[in-house]
């Protein structure tokens, strides 16, 4: 297996998690805004929707930044992204310009999942927390401790003693 580069894996996580921050943070402030826009497509409980969105776009690039429990915020992440840009970027619904616009951003959030997952299959590398969790160059794919390639042989017993008569005096043999 190649050697891995922490440091680009590191610059990778930074950037994802600066793609999703912003606007999180910017709905975070206007929550009941962000539910209205949410009404406005036709989504039940635009509410908890929102309040859902709002806290997997804060606390998951923050957790992606870190390099913590990347498999499930990866996945996570990818999911949110996607679920996001059907319901905001829907530009089958309009037409000229604006549905280029739409389409655009539907696609670049596409994208977004497609980093995500790309970052739930490679793990945060050793710059991170769940690379110092597990030790910093020994983590394997998606920084768990790496497996040996074959099971390791059972330790070999050492033989039984046999049990033996007790010790005293040996009888005689008999003469023939």
């Amino acid at each position: 297996m190649a050697a891995r580069n922490d440091g680009i894996l590191l610059a990778g996580r930074l950037l994802l998690a600066s793609a999703l921050l912003p606007a999180a943070i910017g709905r975070a402030l206007n929550p009941s805004g962000f539910a209205l826009t949410l009404a406005a497509t036709g989504m039940p409980a635009p509410n908890a929707v929102a309040t859902a969105s709002v806290v997997i776009g804060v606390f998951g690039p923050l957790l992606l930044a870190l390099g913590v429990l990347p498999r499930l915020v990866g996945l996570g992440l990818s999911l949110h992204a996607v679920v996001a840009g059907l319901l905001l970027h829907r530009f089958w619904d309009f037409s000229g310009a604006v549905a280029r616009v739409e389409q655009e951003l539907f696609l670049a959030q596409l994208g977004l999942a497609a980093g995500f997952v790309l970052y739930a299959v490679t793990g945060p590398g050793g710059w991170s927390w769940q690379g110092w969790w597990h030790g910093g160059s020994e983590r394997g794919q998606g920084g768990e401790r790496p497996r040996p390639a074959t099971p390791a042989a059972p330790a070999a017993k050492a033989p039984r003693k046999r049990a033996s008569a007790p010790r005293g005096p040996r009888p005689a043999k008999a003469a023939a």
